[in-house]
């Protein structure tokens, strides 16, 4: 139950805010001294406090409610709590909103502004402990995949990236054929890698190959090798990548680009680990383990006949998905760091400037925009003309439920700061308002 901790040596005030707190579903807890208010905050699950600034004969100074509060804030850091003053002067008062105090209100206090400032810290509590609560979870997630498996290094931080490498890992284990699809630059030879790091053929050859960046004529040769004289300019006999390969992984990039008579090849050495290289009467056997890749739809070209059914089902025994970077913008700022390599710092600007970008090229372009930028910024900060990115529309380039900056402001300012009115107006629930606030650095109004 939502629980608020009232901290007042006067027994009426006490008795009054508990009275009014009740009648709105919430549990007051009352502390007559700070000793004994410090005393239930160790014991008691408390979303708010509302403490008094005047312990003492003496009004005008306020040690006492100083003191009182910097003991909260040192002990629960993030705990919301208001002030209540009776002083004229409030300065004071106002510094502690600036140490971080949630808000003060005057006394004799208005009902309606103290449950509205009430009502509102509550739900950023609410907010807070669930954004917490994420966090320890995706950090126990990525925690668990790091323990457990051979990540190769991958930066992630996204619950999309955690769901692909689980996923990765666990097909790995078995020697099925595994697809991987995913748009250009998203890393699918990263998550093959992988896949290869976690498989009971990890002790051999990792072999890829582009199957998009060969002639038609020389994917063949490169696949299943040649003997000389096979075709010009083959004067001597080749091994293809399936004999490198034997033993271990051979990952087939873009294996849309595959010619047909290649894919009626590699479905036999699928099917049966027998090849001939080309110009070769010889058959060869190979023990291979095949990773394959594509960001074509493999199955309209099927439809189209120019990719053939058979080789497909082969193939995609096991689809790894990887999504593209505009999907998973948990990703961008820990994989921005991380290729910055504490050359440079990112300023804040540019901070907001990624997250908003919408990433066509995926990880690649981020990769090539912070290099760029580290250069150019030497040791200093990076801005976002060091970035160099394309003009776009921020609303077209966040997704449907994620706001901007000036939306945000917006709803809250006509919602009088209401979260919970605001979060409606923008179709999010308050815990993703709440997100948004925290990313653009907006307080909670009262």
């Amino acid at each position: 139950m939502r629980t608020v901790l009232i901290i007042d040596d006067n027994p009426a005030v006490g008795e009054a805010l508990s009275l009014l707190l009740s009648l709105h579903d919430i549990r007051p807890l009352i502390a007559l001294t700070q000793k004994e208010g410090l005393e239930l905050l160790e014991r008691e699950s408390v979303d708010v406090v509302i403490q008094d600034m005047n312990f003492t004969a003496d009004t005008t100074s306020g040690e006492e409610g100083v003191a009182l509060f910097r003991a909260i804030r040192q002990r629960h850091t993030d705990l919301p709590v208001v002030l209540l003053t009776a002083w004229t002067h409030l300065e004071t008062a106002v510094e502690l909103v600036k140490a971080g105090a949630a808000d003060y209100l005057a006394k004799p206090w208005d009902d309606t502004k103290l449950l509205a400032t009430v009502e509102n810290l509550l739900e950023l509590s609410e907010s807070t402990r669930e954004v917490t609560r994420t966090r320890q979870e995706r950090r126990r997630r990525r925690d668990a995949l790091h323990r457990t498996y051979e990540l190769d290094g991958l930066v992630f931080a996204s619950d999309a990236m955690a769901q692909t490498l689980e996923l990765a890992c666990q097909v790995a284990r078995s020697p099925v054929p595994v697809l991987i699809t995913g748009p250009n630059g998203a890393g699918k030879e990263r998550i093959a890698a992988i896949v290869h790091a976690n498989s009971a053929v990890r002790s051999g050859a990792f072999v890829a190959v582009n199957c998009g960046a060969l002639p038609g004529e020389l994917i063949e040769a490169e696949l299943f090798g040649a003997d000389a004289g096979a075709y010009t300019g083959a004067n001597k006999a080749r091994e293809g990548r399936f004999e490198l390969a034997d033993g271990g992984t051979l990952f087939l990039d873009e294996i849309g680009n595959l010619p047909l008579s290649g894919q009626v090849k590699l479905l036999r050495v699928l099917e049966t680990g027998q090849f001939e290289r080309l110009g070769s009467g010889r058959t060869r056997q190979v023990k291979v383990r095949v990773l394959s890749a594509t960001n074509a739809d493999l199955k309209a070209m099927v439809r189209a006949g120019t990719f053939r059914e058979d080789l497909y089902y082969r193939l995609n025994v096991i689809e790894v998905n990887l999504p593209p970077l505009a999907e998973r913008s948990d990703d961008i700022l820990p994989l921005a760091e991380h290729f910055l390599d504490g050359r440079a710092a990112l300023g804040d600007a540019a901070r907001e400037v990624l997250l908003g970008y919408p990433w066509p090229g995926n990880v690649r372009e981020l990769k090539n925009a912070i290099e760029r930028a580290a250069l150019l910024a030497g040791d200093g900060v990076i801005t976002p003309p060091l970035l160099n990115l394309p003009q776009h529309t921020p609303q077209a380039a966040r997704n449907l439920d994620e706001p901007s900056r000036e939306s945000v402001e917006a709803a809250l300012h006509k919602a009088d700061g209401v979260v919970s009115r605001a979060a409606q107006a923008l179709g999010l629930s308050r815990q993703a308002l709440y997100r948004r606030m925290e990313r653009y650095g907006l307080a909670a109004q009262s």
